[in-house]
């Protein structure tokens, strides 16, 4: 499972027009899920991405977590992540996930980011999407297990 972490001062994803996610203060996130991936990843990954501390303190230093600032999520699947372009230039998705693994263990990781009190927003597995965001920072953090 492989998450790509933009810290943001607002998100949305749209699907044929309409917004279906928004968030503001927080974190989009793109999620990527491969044919090895079980609720195990999903569980360490809910819990580092909810207690990652990228938000500045008092002191300007990066030191509090979503819950601390009241921050919010909006995940995104993203089967591209697991793109591979060893070879050529055309990518190949082999190691993504099939829709029928990769659907409800997307879905399983937002739960497990909601009990840990954090307010999750989704786009629409497998449909096409426009994602907008206010990067803050720039900050980008790429989580794996």
């Amino acid at each position: 499972m492989r998450l790509v972490v933009q810290r943001v001062a607002n998100a949305k994803v749209d699907v044929e027009g309409k917004t279906v996610g928004k968030i503001g203060k927080g974190f989009m996130v793109l999620c990527g899920i491969t044919h090895t991936d079980t609720e195990a990843e999903a569980d360490y990954l809910a819990k580092k991405l909810c207690n990652l501390r990228v938000f500045e303190d008092e002191n300007g230093k990066m030191n509090l977590a979503l819950k601390d600032v009241g921050g919010e999520l909006l995940v995104i699947s993203q089967f591209t992540l697991y793109a591979n372009t060893k070879d050529g230039n055309r990518p190949s998705f082999v190691d993504a996930a099939k829709p029928d693994l990769a659907n409800p263990l997307y879905e399983y990781f937002m739960k497990k980011c909601t009990e840990y009190g954090i307010k999750v927003e989704k786009g629409v597995f497998g449909a096409h999407m426009e994602v907008s965001l206010l990067n803050d920072g720039p900050v980008t953090i790429i989580l794996e297990k």
